[in-house]
């Protein structure tokens, strides 16, 4: 089995089970508080956990020619369920519409989305692998048919989220090969469309101002509440941190402590020896994807390896800078470990694609061993 293969796998695991170690920290205390059962959150997370490791596993076993025949079909059904959203199954929350509710279980279809689209992605300029020298055979019908897909999700609200899938298609287009000046232009294309969405939305502008200024403690009750919050709880972690369970943010002083900011209770709880080990795992874990990268002769491969690595790791770094106030709040989970069923099972299954990819890594053959000079070959 290639070493790829056990890197991916192995710290795919170590995050989803550290996920759930800090998601029980971040959800008992105040489900306590409120009389509820303290497991209940991460009992329904680690339902998720074991639902997307079997399928992560499953998705290992599949052969690379599986994958190239259902691109169109998976891109088709997630849109179809990232469209539910808008119909009666379809849920709000601050803001935006991007949830869907059946038997009391809530799902997010654009997380789907990102695998389908890179899966997809793959499959047409593998298609048109010989033709990529033309910017027409690569934006057509890349350019027009991803815009629809994010678009289902921008009409939902959700820029964070869009911005991911943007990142997922830049990814995949990157690593096809395609010439640079090909490349630039869908991503300026892409960072003006962002900018026009975020100026003309108020709520955006609000978050993005209070991001940028220096004396957020002015708007301490608004938006600068929850980053100033993350950035404390941080900072009171030091090196060693306060310890398993004893965070104090996580008491109704960080909204999303089981969620968006989860790093920010990693820090506080472990300190910067747990962010260490944090940012280490995800490291590893993109080494073995850039291997799979590297390695492969098959551009489908290379392709939708890109665009999942640039995903996850792109969507970790996002997510950890905005804890540390890199970037102004966008609302994207941290990969594998914040609280989020959907969110979870479709990255599991996405490490099921990596791990199906390093399967079918072409072997090296060893050179034969000459025989010693001046010895006689023996006879047959």
């Amino acid at each position: 089995m290639p070493s790829e293969f056990f890197l991916i796998a192995s710290t795919a695991l170590m995050l989803t089970v550290f996920g759930l170690v800090m998601v029980l920290s971040a959800t008992s205390a105040i489900a306590t508080a409120a009389g509820e059962p303290p497991y209940e959150q991460v009992w329904r997370q680690f339902v998720f956990a074991m639902i997307g490791v079997p399928l992560m596993f499953i998705a290992s076993r599949l052969p690379v020619l599986f994958y190239k025949r259902i691109a169109w079909i998976a891109l088709i059904l997630a849109t179809v369920l990232q469209l539910l959203v808008f119909t009666p199954l379809g849920v709000s929350n601050d803001g935006n519409r991007n949830w869907i509710e059946i038997a009391g279980f809530q799902a997010q279809p654009s997380e789907f989305l990102k695998l389908a689209l890179a899966l997809w992605i793959g499959y047409v300029l593998f298609r048109k692998r010989t033709l990529l020298g033309s910017w027409k055979h690569v934006y057509i019908p890349l350019v027009p048919v991803a815009a629809l897909v994010i678009g289902t999700v921008l009409a939902g609200h959700d820029l964070g989220t869009a911005m991911i899938l943007v990142l997922v298609a830049l990814g995949a287009l990157f690593f096809s090969g395609v010439r640079l000046r090909v490349f630039i232009l869908p991503a300026i294309g892409a960072a003006l469309a962002v900018a026009v969405l975020a100026v003309t939305s108020p709520d955006r502008m609000r978050r993005f101002m209070s991001f940028l200024n220096p004396n957020c403690l002015d708007d301490y009750f608004n938006d600068c509440y929850q980053p100033l919050h993350g950035v404390w709880g941080l900072a009171s972690g030091g090196v060693f941190g306060v310890g398993l369970g004893n965070s104090r943010e996580k008491y109704d002083w960080l909204p999303a402590a089981a969620n968006d900011y989860i790093f920010a209770i990693v820090g506080e709880e472990l300190g910067l020896i747990g962010c260490a080990v944090v940012l280490g795992l995800f490291a590893l874990f993109a080494v073995g994807a850039f291997h799979i990268i590297r390695k492969t002769d098959d551009p489908f491969v290379r392709i939708v390896a890109g665009g999942i690595t640039v995903w996850i790791v792109g969507q970790a770094l996002i997510n950890i800078g905005v804890v540390l106030r890199v970037f102004p709040v966008l609302g994207v989970p941290l990969p594998f470990m914040s609280q989020g069923g959907t969110s979870l099972v479709s990255v599991l299954i996405a490490s099921g694609v990596l791990l199906a990819f390093a399967r079918s890594l072409p072997v090296k053959q060893t050179a034969p061993v000459p025989a010693p000079a001046g010895r006689a070959k023996p006879r047959r």
